[in-house]
């Protein structure tokens, strides 16, 4: 009973941050560019023309040693000026990543060492702060140009044992008013940390899948990946949702519309990513955005 509740804590604190930049890295752990980035999108375009998720987007997921990853590729219907202005705030972040189920808090501190964002972690279902676990974030220098954005944020320790997270985020303009966009998550972990959430895919998390076609012996066209793969690429879902909702639903008086774009874009792919329901998720969310200054 005790490894699954120690299972069940480190794979809900992790749900919130799934790793990726397995292509970030290849560049040597830099920021991209505009040029780098354009590139990526014309390669990319006949995947984003065509593929099961009903929008222009492309998801990849890795599992190696010590790591997993994920990244996503997308096309958003909004201008790069507005993307770039938006997603190059500190605060705008804690407004994506609270509308994850399992992110309960997001603080924005400002100090003389830097700018940190420092989350409230915990399950899907509401919970008192009390029972979260923590994660401060650095927010590192923007890279901005007139054709590209690059942000990134880190953290040298996580919840049990877990080590060098990173969230980045890159976007670049192309035609038609429109902004191609890369996210992508990243953290280390030993081997008592992968056991834990191993064991928490064996009990919990067993008949969860994610995205992508399962590549086991014997798997039919419709058997999706599940697993840790399945883990990431249901975040990286939710992630990128977050973001287009926010683009969609700026401004605070705006709050409702948010909420509501995010939980219904979510229900799109309900096998994969439905955990409560809509006014369970509205009435929960609510209330800790009410509690945001009391971290």
């Amino acid at each position: 009973m005790q490894s699954v509740t120690w299972a069940r804590r480190l794979a809900l604190c992790f749900l919130l941050l799934l790793p990726a930049l397995a292509w970030p890295q290849a560049a040597g752990g830099q920021l991209g560019s505009g040029a780098a980035l354009q590139a990526k999108f014309a390669a990319l375009q006949p995947k984003l023309d065509n593929n099961p998720f009903g929008r222009p987007l492309t998801l990849e997921s890795t599992e190696g040693a010590g790591q997993l990853s994920g990244n996503i590729f997308a096309l958003v219907a909004h201008p790069f000026d507005q993307v770039s202005a938006a997603l190059s705030k500190p605060a705008v972040w804690c407004q994506v990543l609270m509308l994850h189920l399992n992110t309960k808090n997001c603080a924005v501190r400002t100090a003389a060492a830097g700018t940190t964002l420092a989350l409230a972690v915990g399950r899907k279902f509401d919970q008192p702060q009390s029972e979260t676990q923590r994660l401060v974030f650095t927010w590192q220098p923007v890279v901005a140009s007139a054709d590209y954005l690059g942000m990134r944020l880190t953290a040298d320790k996580g919840p049990l044992g877990t080590l060098n997270y990173r969230i980045e985020f890159e976007a670049t303009p192309v035609a038609d008013g429109k902004t191609f966009i890369h996210m992508a998550y990243a953290y280390a972990y030993g081997p008592a940390a992968r056991a834990a959430l191993q064991g928490y895919l064996a009990t919990l998390g067993s008949e969860k899948v994610g995205f992508s076609a399962s590549a086991k012996p014997g798997a039919g066209p419709t058997d999706l990946v599940g697993g840790v793969r399945g883990v990431v690429e249901r975040n990286t879902m939710r992630y990128y949702l977050a973001i287009d909702a926010d683009l969609d639903f700026p401004a605070d008086a705006q709050l409702p519309a948010r909420l509501g774009a995010w939980f219904d874009s979510t229900e799109h792919y309900a096998r994969q990513l439905h955990e409560i329901s809509r006014d369970d998720y509205l009435a929960m969310k609510q209330r800790q955005y009410r509690d945001l200054a009391k971290p």
